[in-house]
């Protein structure tokens, strides 16, 4: 069985981030992404966002505490997870990300580190421009690959899974 999540989009207000009693951070992000539609019939694209509850534990509710802010851009990959209570006589459910991994995405934040991180944690993505095309005389234009190499990894310690029964929400 496989429960993963990949979201790309724009934190919509800034991180709420507690410490619990035993002194474990943990963050709540609001992440909007967004798709667009295209209708054949009209010829018209609109635009269609999802808003999307994500929760980080110990390092990562960390690196959300010092970076991340509203309208930062993030890679999250996660899990889903619900949940289901009673308020007022009343059921509720949510349904929310809990996050593995997040990168900072966009520009890089002040006081933000150049690379490196953990697993699990802040890592910057490494990006490397695809070489031009050369034109020869009288061929067709060649387009030259550079070999991919990618960044070295810092060695990372290994993160606790989180507890289920430690949530604060």
């Amino acid at each position: 069985m496989i429960n993963k999540v990949i979201l790309v989009g724009n934190v919509g207000m800034d991180p709420e981030v507690r410490s619990l009693e035993t002194g474990v951070k943990v963050a709540r992000i609001r992440l909007a992404t967004s798709e667009r539609i295209f209708n054949r019939q009209t010829n018209e694209s609109t635009e269609h966002t999802e808003w999307h509850t994500v929760t980080l534990w110990r390092g990562l509710a960390e690196v959300v505490d010092k970076y991340v802010h509203k309208g930062s851009q993030l890679y999250i990959e996660g899990r889903l997870r619900s949940r289901e209570w009673e308020q007022d006589g009343q059921k509720r459910y949510a349904t929310e990300i809990v996050a593995d991994e997040m990168k900072l995405l966009g520009r890089r934040a002040e006081g933000a580190p150049q690379q490196g991180g953990y697993q699990g944690g802040y890592q910057q993505p490494a990006y490397q421009q695809p070489a031009q095309p050369t034109y020869q005389q009288s061929a067709q234009p060649t387009y030259q690959q550079p070999a991919y190499q990618p960044a070295p990894q810092p060695a990372a310690p290994a993160m606790p899974a989180p507890d289920p029964d430690d949530l604060p929400f």
